[in-house]
């Protein structure tokens, strides 16, 4: 009977585990316009709260790193390899978000942010970013370990 309760508390553990961690990893960005695989961004939790900074993009030239022109503060002119798009999102009624949670180096700008995992397809990543209500959709693929 104990090693039954056990049993059930580990499997409960784990499930509440992958239910919060579900987003750590890498995961390929889409370019809404082109489709292409724009960049890896690398999502780790810290302290209950996700982080994601970009590890790699997608490029002939294996050098590119592209400053972030349009960055504001210690971020202007940043290369964008290593920098942190994601900012501190927590986990609430299964979804990461976060007020300014999601930079987007394109225009600099910082946006609230959602992020959850498909549920009919667990290696896809829903990110969306909010201003008011108008809001921009992306889905993100997680890349093989």
């Amino acid at each position: 009977m104990k090693k039954g309760i056990n049993i059930i508390v580990l499997l409960l553990a784990v499930l509440l585990a992958s239910a919060n961690q579900g987003i750590e990893g890498k995961w390929k960005t889409i370019d809404d316009v082109t489709g292409e695989i724009k960049s890896i961004v690398e999502i780790t939790i810290r302290d209950g709260k996700a982080y994601g900074s970009v590890v790699k993009l997608f490029n002939e030239d294996p050098a590119y790193d592209p400053p972030c022109k349009a960055c504001k503060g210690e971020l202007k002119n940043q290369g964008i390899l290593g920098l942190q798009i994601i900012n501190g999102l927590t986990f609430s009624e299964e979804k990461w978000v976060g007020k300014k949670g999601i930079l987007d180096p394109d225009n600099g700008k910082k946006y609230y942010c959602k992020l959850w995992i498909d549920e009919e397809h667990p290696n896809k990543l829903n990110v969306r970013g909010y201003i008011w209500f108008f809001y921009r959709s992306q889905t993100w693929l997680r890349e093989p370990k």
